[in-house]
């Protein structure tokens, strides 16, 4: 009995089963066709998440701001006010934490004492032009190369060749610059006399002007640089040497000591006093301008002045000035700027007008009372032991 009843449940479930596939419906509307039955399953598709970016932090744009690293350039800048430091450097911060950083400092020079002016050039000489004695000096016997200071050197012997002024010379392709391949305002072909280009030489420091001067000397260029020498060691200048008379050649080397030398000698000359204070001159429809910006200022009473400049010798200036009512000369060799330059003679001239140069004054005075009366002092008693004898 209980197996009668355990067939009558399979026939029930087997009929159940296959009477609702999509099988038997097929063959029980076709009997003639068998249709596999297909069984569809759904597959789940990965839908991609889309990552949500965590809000962040509310910031303060701001553009960073680098301390001002301690170095010469940086420091000449940020005395001119080109470089400003902040209080605090300016980098990217949240609202949670404000941690401010430490001001950069900037290093300024030392307040000019009552001993000594704070300058930038290498080698630095200051001398009074009455008595030849030194009131300043920075490494006076440093020799280096002296760039356009040697034009000086240069209108010198010209001038004491004692050549025609008015004979015109002509700009040929010899008194191109070789060297440093500088430009020139001088077209080749143009000519000019000897006076207008010492003009423009000692003014304007042009190279071609010097050129051709050295190259119309009797004898050409080897016999003219062999004057300069000549010259050089008439004036003492020891460590002196030239080799060309432009100075764009490095190897045109003095020392700041013998600059001095130099300036006197060409203040003796007055076409070269002349020609050197002039502040601007103007030749063939050109103005030139002289490249001493104290010289064009008018505020100071220059007997002499001339500028150089070449890479191997930095920016040079000499010149002799009245300065606190007595004439000086100033060497300034080595600057790192043309405005470097200017700006040490101007704290000299304010540090000698300021009392060094009344202390070098009363120094000098009571030094020579002192050698007098040393002198009085021996001579009196010279004189009593040739009486007693």
């Amino acid at each position: 009995m209980n197996s009668i009843k355990f067939v009558a449940w399979v026939v029930l479930l087997v009929a159940l089963v296959g009477g609702t596939s999509p099988g038997y419906a097929a063959q029980r509307n076709n009997p003639h066709r068998v249709v596999k039955a297909k069984v569809v399953t759904k597959k789940r598709q990965a839908v991609p998440v889309k990552k949500r970016v965590p809000v962040k932090a509310r910031t303060i744009k701001t553009v960073v701001k680098k301390p001002i690293p301690r170095t010469r350039a940086k420091v000449l800048l940020a005395q001119r006010g080109k470089l400003s430091a902040r209080p605090y450097n300016k980098v990217k911060k949240n609202w949670r934490r404000m941690r401010p950083i430490r001001q950069a400092r900037i290093i300024r020079p030392p307040r000019s004492s009552s001993y000594e002016p704070f300058v930038y050039a290498s080698s630095v000489l200051v001398v009074d032009h009455q008595t030849g004695r030194p009131i300043y000096a920075k490494n006076p016997n440093f020799q280096t190369p002296i760039a356009s200071i040697t034009k000086l050197m240069t209108a010198l012997v010209t001038l004491e060749a004692n050549l025609p002024l008015g004979e015109y010379i002509t700009i040929t392709s010899e008194d191109v610059d070789r060297i440093k391949h500088t430009s020139s305002r001088l077209a080749l072909g143009t000519q000019l006399t000897r006076l207008e280009l010492l003009h423009l030489a000692l003014i304007a420091s042009e190279n071609r002007a010097a050129a051709a001067l050295s190259r119309a000397y009797p004898g050409g260029r080897r016999a003219f640089v062999a004057a300069m020498n000549r010259k050089a060691r008439e004036l003492g200048m020891a460590h002196t040497y030239f080799v060309d008379g432009t100075g764009l050649s490095s190897h045109n080397r003095s020392t700041a000591q013998d600059l001095v030398k130099l300036v006197q000698a060409a203040h003796r000359n007055p076409l070269i006093r002349s020609i050197t204070t002039t502040a601007s001159y103007e030749e063939g429809g050109l103005a030139f301008r002289n490249t001493n910006a104290l010289v064009r200022r008018g505020d100071w009473n220059i007997g002499v002045s001339k500028t150089g400049f070449i890479n191997e010798a930095g920016y040079c200036l000499v010149m002799q000035a009245q300065v606190a009512g007595r004439p000086v000369i100033m060497v300034l060799l080595h600057s790192r700027d043309k405005w470097s330059r200017i700006a040490d003679a101007e704290r000299i001239r304010k540090w000698l007008e300021n009392g060094a140069m009344q202390r070098y004054v009363q120094l000098h005075e009571t030094s020579t009372q002192e050698g007098g009366v040393a002198l009085a002092s021996s001579l009196s008693s010279a004189g009593a032991q040739l009486l007693v004898r």
